[in-house]
């Protein structure tokens, strides 16, 4: 019974916690080894997912300092964090998985104006230029502009719509995973607090 309440409870909290951890990490070394080896230029683009990262390892911090001491204030607040983060990223994965061929270009050329460093990299990543058009006396990073004779180079809307489809899809796919694994936290978290140590005195509460 003690395997099936306490003990296997903060076992699950602290393995979730472990887990937002290395999916921490995995995010900043991502994003380190992008910028390092110059597969990224983009220090926006950068900055953000080191720190989605580094926030997603101080909230699994919090959650694993709390399952390990059974701290009460600890464990409330990963509470409401993890909740809030569940809100706002089932709210956007939905988005992802509904938004339409319309809606996808607007938001893809909204992006797409944001950053001339963010450009530069999807026009040498997919070699073409421009979004929906371009000028051949103005400049552009994909290899097919520098060809000799003059060259022909697809519009990056064209290339990204081909893929746009199906990478919102993944990306609202694994959204929607993480968040069904935020809202379990939450409930392992409530339902630890309420919960007794067996080791302790059995009438005190902690």
């Amino acid at each position: 019974m003690v395997c099936g309440g306490f003990v296997c409870t903060k076992n699950a909290l602290c393995a979730l916690n472990i887990l937002y951890v290395l999916v921490s990490l995995l995010l900043i070394g991502v994003a380190a080894w992008g910028k390092w080896f110059d597969l990224v230029s983009s220090i926006r683009v950068v900055a953000g997912v080191i720190g989605v990262g580094i926030f997603l390892f101080l909230v699994a911090f919090v959650g694993l300092c709390g399952a390990v001491k059974h701290h009460q204030v600890l464990l409330f607040f990963y509470m409401i964090i993890l909740f809030t983060v569940f809100v706002v990223q089932f709210s956007v994965s939905c988005a992802c998985l509904t938004l339409n061929k319309d809606q996808q270009n607007n938001l893809l050329e909204v992006g797409w104006n944001k950053s001339e460093d963010t450009q530069k990299d999807i026009e040498k990543t997919l070699n073409c230029c421009g979004f929906s058009s371009f000028s051949y006396n103005g400049t552009c990073a994909a290899r097919c502009f520098h060809r000799n004779p003059p060259p022909t180079c697809n519009t990056c809307s064209n290339t990204i719509q081909e893929y746009a489809g199906e990478v919102l899809r993944f990306v609202g796919g694994i959204g929607l995973f993480f968040s069904f694994t935020e809202i379990l936290g939450v409930w392992l978290a409530h339902r630890y607090r309420n919960l007794k140590d067996p080791r302790s005195n059995p009438g005190a509460f902690l």
